[in-house]
């Protein structure tokens, strides 16, 4: 019998409960999950399909939780994630502490004469520089570059990586798996005792990505501008790479205080995948991270973004590609209608049957691209649902705000259809079961739900929350979030170039 694609939809959700059970009950029999003594949460899952393993580490920390005045800092060690420890990475530790206590102190000179708002003494400024950059090449006579990597390669690593988001941070790789307790080793070893080596160098290699990610790009200094304008108050408003000023200052001092304070075990979760099996793994786990010393998780954010009361914009006047944005505050990750934001990404979004696709790209052939997306720049506290569109040439950003503010209102004021609730379904229940098929995946949604709901079963539960929605809960939503006050937009217009004219201007109003 050949079912249509709306009466396969409906087939299969007769079935979800049964596959439901089914897939939440085999991962239950293979997954074990421990919380030690000192507080960090280890998960296990048993897939034997081949002789390797991957793990997916996160710490419940990011951009959100830099402190004031170093913005940028939870970034950086993504970029010290590979230095080493006191005994990777080094060939005299021990000598190696007291040269880098000595970069500190001849840093902290040079930095208190470099903060100066008046009577900062030239001469003295350039000796002091002299004497930290002269310290930084002692300490650098000990460090053996890429030392850990080499030897997780080594030992068949792939992957190796890390990154940083404002929500968290993560760390992982995959290994053979007769190699597991070199890797719980290394892990173990890169958390508890953790060397700020190259921390300066780092340091360097930031700002020049910010160059180049921000400073050089219209967009992405429009992009910069558009969150600092949509927040007030919550640090959500600051680049995750941080502000220039900040990376040009934040100290390896400071980033030893940030690991002592979020990298502490109540605060990790790390998930193993693979061909292991739990009682034998478990016990090799404990025995290189139970003794990480313990210390109290730490709190939340506690600023609260307060409500947006009038419309925000800004507009940046440049030789360059025109683009629009626009962004919504919408709730976190936790709201109740947090799917039915997911079906409006998918409705406006999702691929060549999506609404703005078909709008702007196909129909009026307006834009170059038209989307929608939802938790930017993060999820963990309230975020925006944004739209953008790239305008083609002869169009510009007003024709794509009109393009755009007439499909959300449709959204407000017309049910989507029966086909549009089907599609989204139908897609975001593969796309969540499809990110378990392969080690990786599975690794971080375990690790990733574990930490956002502690229980990572609530990654089979979202299937139901998914199921759940209606026609009525997509129309509500958009009428809650879509209004005027609650909107924040950005804008490059272009401008023929000049030779007197500046390479940027503009601004938020």
């Amino acid at each position: 019998m050949r079912l249509r694609p709306l009466a396969t939809f409906y087939f299969l959700l007769a079935l979800a409960p049964l596959v439901y059970a089914q897939d939440l009950a085999s991962f239950e029999k293979r997954t074990t999950v421990k919380i030690l003594p000192n507080g960090l949460t280890l998960i296990v899952c048993e897939r034997p399909a081949a002789p390797v393993f991957s793990y997916f580490t996160m710490v419940d920390a990011g951009s959100a939780d830099d402190a004031q005045g170093a913005s940028g800092l939870a970034h950086m060690f993504e970029h010290m994630a590979f230095k080493g420890t006191t005994e990777i990475g080094t060939t005299d530790y021990p000598a190696e502490k007291v040269a880098l206590a000595k970069v500190e102190v001849a840093y902290a000179a040079y930095d208190a004469e470099l903060r100066k708002l008046y009577g900062q003494d030239p001469a003295k400024l350039d000796s002091l520089r002299k004497a930290f950059l002269a310290a930084q090449a002692e300490a650098q006579k000990y460090v053996i570059p890429n030392q850990f990597s080499e030897i997780a390669e080594e030992n068949g690593a792939v992957g190796l990586n890390a990154s940083t988001s404002e929500d968290s941070t993560q760390f992982f790789w995959s290994m053979p798996s007769n190699r597991l307790e070199l890797w719980a080793y290394m892990e173990s070893s890169r958390i508890a005792h953790p060397v700020e080596r190259e921390f300066y160098k780092e340091r360097d290699v930031v700002q020049e990505e910010r160059r180049m990610r921000i400073d050089s790009s219209p967009t992405g200094r429009m992009l910069e501008q558009f969150v600092a304008t949509a927040y007030t108050a919550h640090p959500y408003r600051r680049p995750g790479v941080g502000w220039e000023s900040d990376i040009s200052q934040v100290s390896a001092t400071e980033a030893d205080a940030f690991h002592r304070k979020y990298y502490v075990p109540a605060n990790i979760v790390i998930a193993v995948v693979g061909d292991v099996k739990a009682t034998e793994a478990m016990p090799i786990l404990e025995r290189y991270f139970g003794p990480i010393p313990p210390g109290p998780k730490p709190e939340d954010v506690a600023t609260v973004e307060p409500p947006q009361f009038a419309e925000k914009s800004v507009v940046i006047k440049e030789a360059t590609q025109p683009f629009y944005i626009e962004g919504y505050h919408r709730p976190d990750y936790r709201d109740p209608d947090d799917s039915a934001y997911d079906a409006i990404t998918d409705i406006f979004s999702n691929g060549r049957t999506a609404r703005l696709y078909r709008a702007l790209v196909r129909d009026q052939a307006i834009a170059a691209e038209a989307e929608g997306f939802s938790g930017y720049p993060g999820d963990k506290y309230p975020g925006l649902f944004a739209v953008y569109a790239v305008p083609l040439p002869g169009h510009t950003p007003a024709e794509m705000r009109t393009a755009i503010h007439k499909q959300i209102d449709l959204l407000k004021t017309t049910d989507i259809t029966d086909e549009e609730l089907a599609r989204f379904k139908t897609r975001a229940r593969a796309d969540l079961l499809r990110g378990l098929a392969d080690n990786e995946g599975l690794a971080h949604s375990l690790a990733e739900y574990q930490t956002r709901f502690g229980d990572w079963r609530q990654l089979f539960r979202d299937l139901d929350k998914i199921d759940a929605v209606t026609k009525a809960d997509v129309r509500r939503v958009a009428n809650k979030i879509f209004i005027d006050t609650n909107r924040t937009t950005a804008e490059i217009d272009f401008v023929p170039p000049t030779d007197k004219a500046p390479a940027s201007s503009g601004g938020a109003r």
